[in-house]
């Protein structure tokens, strides 16, 4: 059973391949601490917000099991998402999930340019997840997605799964995990022209070295892309690490390879594809924040708050 499963996942991944789509909101949906490690998160446990990378996380959750997302883009831009997770004993668990992208206020005009109005623009997407204990310590979990992209009066819906995979290996301090994201089609399109939706295949290791309060992630993302070389589609990875100060205090860093390549000319580079952020941990909540640079002028922030209900 185990192995039917991978291979399945595995060989339908290797099957699709991600073109350019309207719904790429969809690779932008984690959380403060995801993105400041970079996005190296297919591999991290009893994080709610977890289930945008590999729903097999869901069944790792043990504290915090509600997560609330402010994503900050430029210009006036902005984004969240939400995520709450419930426990049944004998069934498995469940969790849903909503994320939300407006674009703002755009000027109309006619064909002589002269201005008649404005139009706005948003996606939305809702998820509902199961997870479940595969074998020892092998957790798999799968979202169903519905997915909506609007721009004045024209509209696309879609319905994706995500699936996932997540091993761990509580005597190592180590977890490595697989996903299958955006796997779907359009149900409705914007103008009778059917489009694909983000394929992203990812794989990731996460490992807290011993004597040193550090989590070290390492990801490979996008792997469903195509590429003039097959050994390019390795070049899109990101690494993130997690100190621990205590209990109260994680300071964390992120670097995406493919970001940092591609975006900005070669004098203009600074920052692009690195990420840090802080979280604080306290009673009744945990709060995240994190910073990320994705172009000269692109600089994203993210806050998070993670409680209990």
């Amino acid at each position: 059973m185990k192995n039917s499963i991978f291979l399945l996942l595995l060989f339908f991944g290797q099957l699709c391949f991600a073109k350019d789509t309207p719904f790429n909101f969809l690779r932008y949906s984690g959380s403060a601490r995801s993105s400041a490690l970079a996005g190296a998160f297919v591999s991290i446990a009893d994080d709610p917000s977890a289930m945008f990378y590999n729903p097999a996380s869901v069944s790792t959750i043990s504290t915090r099991n509600f997560s609330f997302t402010f994503f900050k883009h430029v210009l006036d831009v902005n984004s969240g998402s939400v995520s709450y997770h419930k426990k049944f004993e004998r069934i498995g668990h469940f969790a849903v999930s909503a994320t939300y992208t407006n674009y703002g206020s755009f000027d109309r005009t006619n064909s002589d340019g002269q201005l008649i109005g404005n139009f706005s623009a948003n996606d939305f997407a809702l998820g509902a997840t199961y997870s479940n204990l595969l074998d020892t310590n092998l957790y798999y979990g799968a979202t169903l997605k519905l997915i909506s992209s609007n721009i004045d009066k024209y509209s696309s819906i879609a319905v994706a799964v995500d699936f996932g995979l997540l091993y761990l290996i509580p005597e190592k301090n180590t977890s490595i995990g697989f996903s299958i994201l955006h796997s779907g089609t359009q149900l409705k399109t914007f103008d009778g022209n059917w489009e694909n939706l983000p394929l992203d295949v990812r794989i990731g290791i996460s490992h807290r070295l011993r004597g040193l309060p550090l989590l070290l992630n390492f990801n490979f993302y996008n792997l469903a892309d195509r590429t003039n070389k097959f050994f390019d589609r390795f070049l899109k990875f990101s690494i993130g690490g997690e100190f621990y100060f205590g209990e109260y205090l994680n300071l964390r860093f992120g670097y995406d390879n493919n970001i940092r390549k591609y975006s900005g000319t070669t004098k203009d580079k600074e920052f692009i594809g690195f990420a840090a952020g802080l979280g604080l941990k306290f009673k009744e909540f945990n709060l995240d924040y994190s910073i990320s640079q994705v172009g000269a002028s692109a600089i994203f922030h993210k806050f998070s708050l993670y409680i209990s209900l």
